[in-house]
């Protein structure tokens, strides 16, 4: 089952986000079999505000105990997520 994640950084928390990149790289390269695509969410200056996923898990539950353990959550950078069932028909590589 795909999802379509997108969840924005706490007010203020860029310096937060910054912090916690490289454990939340980590545990991205450990779980690399359920994403479909992941990157930064940019405000009009370019700056990180949030992130976008695609991810294909089993089931939600299963999506559900990612996103617990995610570093972002546990450290409060993400305040905001919205989830919703995807169904993706293409996947480019990337270019």
């Amino acid at each position: 089952m795909q999802f379509l994640i997108r969840a924005y950084d706490g007010e203020g928390k860029l310096d937060k986000r910054m912090e916690v990149h490289p454990r939340h790289l980590e545990g991205m390269n450990k779980m690399s079999e359920h994403i479909i695509t992941a990157g930064g969410l940019l405000d009009d200056a370019g700056k990180m505000k949030g992130s976008a996923l695609i991810l294909d898990f089993e089931s939600r539950k299963e999506l559900d105990e990612y996103i617990a353990n995610e570093p972002y959550v546990v450290e409060n950078v993400w305040e905001k997520i919205e989830i919703e069932p995807i169904n993706v028909v293409i996947a480019n590589e990337k270019r």
